[in-house]
């Protein structure tokens, strides 16, 4: 599917407001943490290959990390999405002033390499358990993760609502010529400030 197709369907999936319903939210996160528990194996072979992390490490700082963010916005995500009454301003009394949170929309996720798993599933599960929908981009220089990461994905989510798209950095600049509401980069200052003045 092109770049431009994903991004209009997953506008059009957003607008649908499937995604910001939080029994799909926790159904959605709930099936990528079954997902994840099947493809462990797979995963601590995927990070050997690319990083030579052995199965401890890449329990510790990856997949453990990955699996307990699931299971803390599973079970906050009640509290997080009620609407909150807060205190009013005098210069608006008397007015009641409230607080509701709301996703941002079709987001962009473009993770690095240095850890490769837990930095590209943990914006994609905030952003999910946020309502949002996610195009993730994972690091070309992690390429056994980042096709595991993807296979997880594809059996997770419909590409509607989640899906990664492989590349290099010229792919992450076809990507930013489209429109997102939101856009998540973890890597250098330096790539950083070419991503913040794309968006």
């Amino acid at each position: 599917m092109e770049i431009k197709t994903i991004n209009q369907k997953q506008k059009a999936f957003f607008n649908s407001n499937v995604p910001q319903a939080i029994p799909y939210r926790k159904a959605a996160l709930k099936k990528l943490l079954r997902t994840i528990e099947d493809k462990e194996n797979e995963i601590y072979k995927a990070l050997f290959e690319d990083l030579k992390k052995s199965e401890y490490e890449s329990l510790i700082t990856e997949v453990f990390i990955i699996k307990k963010e699931i299971k803390t916005t599973l079970n906050n995500l009640n509290s997080w999405t009620k609407t909150k009454r807060i205190a009013s301003s005098l210069i608006n009394y008397p007015t009641q002033d409230y607080l509701i949170p709301e996703p941002y929309g079709c987001t962009l996720q473009i993770s690095p390499w240095n850890y490769p798993f837990q930095l590209a599933l943990v914006s994609v599960i905030n952003a999910v358990g946020a309502g949002n929908t996610v195009v993730l981009k994972p690091s070309e220089y992690a390429p056994k993760t980042s096709a595991i990461v993807e296979e997880i994905i594809e059996e997770s989510f419909v590409p509607e609502h989640v899906c990664v798209v492989q590349g290099d950095a010229q792919v992450s600049s076809e990507l930013l010529k489209l429109r997102w509401d939101y856009v998540f980069f973890t890597g250098s200052t330096h790539v950083g400030k070419i991503v913040a003045q794309a968006a």
